[in-house]
This record gives C-alpha cells, structure tokens and sequence, in this order.
C-alpha cells in the first residue's frame, strides 16, 4: 500500500529581526513588516495591523527587563504567518469574546482586533522562557485573467 505522508507547507520567504521590548520596537516591527511585505509584493494592510497589534501586545505584556522580542514573518504559498515571540511565556494570551452588554473596558481589544483580522491565531510556548503568539491570513487569490476572444 503506497500512503502520501502529508508535508508541511514550504516555506517560501521568511523574516526576522530582533527588536527593543519598547513603544519604539513595537512602532519599528510594523514598518519594518510593511517594507518587507512591499518588497515580497505583498498586500499588507491588514498584515501590519497584525503586526502592530501583536508587536504592542509583546511589549505591554510580554516584557522582562533586559530582554528584547522577535519578529518572523513567514508567506507559504497562499498564507502570510506573523510570529511575535517574547520572554514571558507565563503571561499567555487569553482569548476573549466582545460582549455588547459589558462596559468598554480600557484593555483587551488588541485580540479581537487579531480575531476579526486575522484567519487563525494562536499561542504557542518556546522556545523556552519565551511564547511565540502567531497569526496567519490567507492570501487572495485572484483569478486567472482571460482575454476575450478577437471579433
């Protein structure tokens, strides 16, 4: 019996960098991902708004003294993955859902912004003492453009 091992996607450009776990790095990853994704030629709107939101997140709540975040960006062929990697991994994200009935709260928009941006996102731990908490958006896809026929 011949069985097809799945493999994972292939990873066709990759992203990464290192930066302050400060306003200022956070402000820097998303332009640093919009340069990167113009460079890809890449539509990025929603992308850097993962980003900004992910990157401020690593920097409110992920932060230790001393220690610095990671940025990756990964595309696979129809899918961009952002990657904000950070040394609290005792701080896990908690996932939230919008009630219109509570009060706003001062906090806590920052993942639903990811839930209604993003397709999938989620939090993974490592690599140790860090997190990793990551998003991933599917590219569109356009259709094929066909010339009509000649008269």
């Amino acid at each position: 019996m011949n069985k097809e091992i799945a493999q994972p996607p292939t990873v066709t450009r990759q992203f990464s960098v290192q930066l302050s776990a400060t306003r200022r790095g956070a402000r820097l990853a998303r332009l640093l991902a919009v340069q990167q994704l113009q460079s890809w030629g890449c539509e990025h709107a929603n992308v850097s708004h993962v980003v900004a939101e992910l990157a401020a997140n690593a920097v409110m709540h992920g932060r230790v003294q001393g220690r610095d975040f990671r940025l990756r960006l990964l595309m696979t062929p129809g899918v961009i993955r952002v990657e904000l990697i950070d040394a609290r991994s005792d701080r896990a994200p908690v996932r939230r859902h919008r009630n219109e009935d509570e009060p706003a709260a001062e906090g806590g928009r920052g993942l639903l912004i990811i839930s209604g941006l993003a397709d999938r996102w989620g939090v993974s731990s490592g690599p140790p003492p860090c997190k990793t908490v990551w998003a991933e958006l599917d590219l569109p896809t356009h259709a094929p453009r066909h010339n009509p026929p000649a008269p």
